[in-house]
Formats: C-alpha cells, structure tokens, sequence
C-alpha cells in the first residue's frame, strides 16, 4: 500500500473519531489536557489495535464479524447519544450528574473507542485477505486518529462554549446519527 493510500485510509477511519471527540467536546465543561489526552489517546489505540486484531484474524472469522459489526458500532453509539439526549431533557436533576460525568473516563470511553475503530477492525481483515503488512498502517492510523481526536476536542470545546448547553441535545443527535450512517453503509453494501 503506497503512503497515499495509507493516508487516505487512516483519514477515513479516523472521520468517526473526529465527530465523536467534538461531541465530547462539547459536553466537557470544564475540558481540561487530561480529557484531550484521555480520548486522544484511546482512539487512536483502539484504532492502531483494532486493524491487527483484525489481520490476526483473517479470513478464518472474516464472515461472522462481518454479518453484525456494524450492529455493534450502531448499538454503541446510538447509546451513548441516546443517554445524552435523555439527560439533556432530564432537568435539574440530570444537569447535576451531568457535571460531574466524564465521558473521557471508564464505560463511556471503552464503548466510544469501540465503536468508533470497528471500522478499523474491517480494514484489518481485508489487508490479511491481501497479505498486506500491518504494522505501519496500525501506526500510521492510530496516529492520525488520535490527532484528529485531538482536533476535534479543541473544536467541540470552542463551539460548545459559543452555544452553550443545547449543545447536548446536537451532541447526541450526531453520535445517533453516525451509528446510522455506520448500519446503513453497511446494509446497503
């Protein structure tokens, strides 16, 4: 795989962990290094991990992860943003646990990694297909996720102070909205 190539494909797979990081953004207040580097460094782990687990794999499993990963991604994220959503409407009640919850932390980032490199997990399964090498790609999509990730949280951030807290309720909608696009995609393929 020319450079070309591998850049072009780490910038796709990288595209949900960039909507999913100014999300995340968004909802931080206050967002701190910690954050930036918590998601930053998570996705472009899981997106790095995702494609070796996937070519270690190969074609033995290529068949029944196919048939539901993109259930997988769908579920994930249609629960996270759904749960925004809820607590955006929740009142004062859900404002008050919504401060001191950090989707950068335990569940919410395990199931937000996950989702966002099942893709990865794909591109891992057609590269062993090829008897492509593995290691530089991982490298170079695990790097361009977690800088993308970092761009996006600084994004999110700027626009989250500029909107204010109705920006949840657009949060959630586009974390939905990505896990729809994910099981259309593949639906209609």
């Amino acid at each position: 795989m020319d450079w070309l190539s591998l850049l072009a494909l780490s910038v796709a797979l990288a595209m949900d962990a960039f909507a999913v990081s100014i999300v995340t953004g968004l909802t931080l207040d206050p967002m701190t290094r910690r954050h930036i580097f918590r998601i930053a460094f998570h996705f472009g782990l899981f997106q790095a991990a995702m494609p070796v687990i996937g070519w270690l794999a190969g074609s033995a499993i290529q068949p029944y992860i196919a048939a539901f990963d993109h259930w997988i991604a769908f579920g994930l994220l249609a629960f996270v943003g759904g749960k925004m959503l809820w607590e955006s409407h929740g009142g004062e009640e859900a404002a008050a646990d919504r401060e001191g919850r950090d989707p950068t932390r335990g569940w919410s980032l395990l199931m937000l990694s996950v989702a966002t490199s099942i893709d990865a997990l794909a591109v891992g399964l057609s590269l062993a297909m090829v008897s492509a090498p593995i290691v530089v790609p991982a490298i170079v999509i695990g790097l361009v996720a977690a800088a993308f990730s970092t761009v996006g949280m600084l994004l999110g951030r700027r626009v989250g102070t500029a909107w204010g807290k109705r920006v949840e309720v657009l949060g959630g909608l586009i974390l939905i909205g990505i896990g729809v696009k994910i099981l259309a995609e593949h639906l209609g393929a």
